[in-house]
């Protein structure tokens, strides 16, 4: 049995991977914002385990984990968490600009960091969900396109640094993905919505797992996923 610690675990592509590892009898970690949605996840997904840790605050993450017991073995950290807000450059506020960089980019560094020591002890994977977007970037998407290129070259960088302590980093590039994130998007700009046009939550999922359970002899580091129709 393998543990995960997975953020954004409460909706859309977390959830759906969070029940696949359950359901399979791996060990689940859910990070939750705040305590409120720690119930609610629980609630949602009987048998995982839920600690409480807000990205929005990076900083204060190595205190709220230090506050909570964290398991000994950690094999795979998921981050899967995002946040988005559009708007062309000339409209987005450094407020808008800090809260994306904050809790797609710094939060990701930041718990990695801390959890870097138990994941080199069992020699385990980190995923980085990214998007399109960490790809290329369109107009609108300024501030969520450059956290999520930071994302990339943290993994980047991450792989690099850590390939000789046995960690795998990968990281997973979903085009347009029929989600609660996506459902908003379309909402900022002002399109109708309709999931039917978009990849799963669970085709996504499956290519997360085909990462998660390469034989140690391989590694996919980056993966892009687009949607079908």
């Amino acid at each position: 049995m393998s543990t995960h610690l997975i953020t954004g675990a409460g909706s859309g592509i977390g959830s759906v991977l969070a029940r696949r590892l359950l359901e399979r009898g791996d060990a689940v970690v859910a990070l939750a914002r705040d305590a409120g949605r720690a119930r609610q996840i629980a609630a949602d997904l009987p048998g995982a385990s839920v600690i409480v840790g807000d990205l929005a605050q990076p900083g204060r993450l190595s205190w709220a984990l230090s506050k909570q017991q964290l398991p000994e073995r950690i094999d795979s950290l998921v981050h899967v968490a995002g946040v988005v807000d559009l708007g062309d450059v000339a409209d987005l506020t450094a407020a808008l600009w800090e809260q994306q960089l904050a809790v797609n980019l710094v939060a990701p560094a930041e718990l990695t960091r801390l959890l870097l020591p138990v994941l080199r002890v069992s020699q385990g994977q980190i995923l980085f969900v990214n998007s399109g977007a960490g790809l290329r970037a369109n107009a609108g998407w300024s501030a969520y396109a450059a956290s999520k290129h930071g994302l990339r070259a943290l993994a980047d960088a991450l792989r690099a640094e850590e390939t000789a302590h046995g960690v795998r980093v990968t990281s997973i590039y979903p085009g347009r993905t029929a989600t609660p994130m996506q459902e908003r998007v379309h909402q900022q700009e002002g399109q109708a919505y309709d999931p039917a046009r978009f990849a799963t939550p669970e085709a996504v999922v499956t290519t997360i797992l085909t990462a998660l359970d390469l034989p140690r002899d391989a590694e996919i580091t980056d993966l892009t996923v687009r949607p079908g129709r």
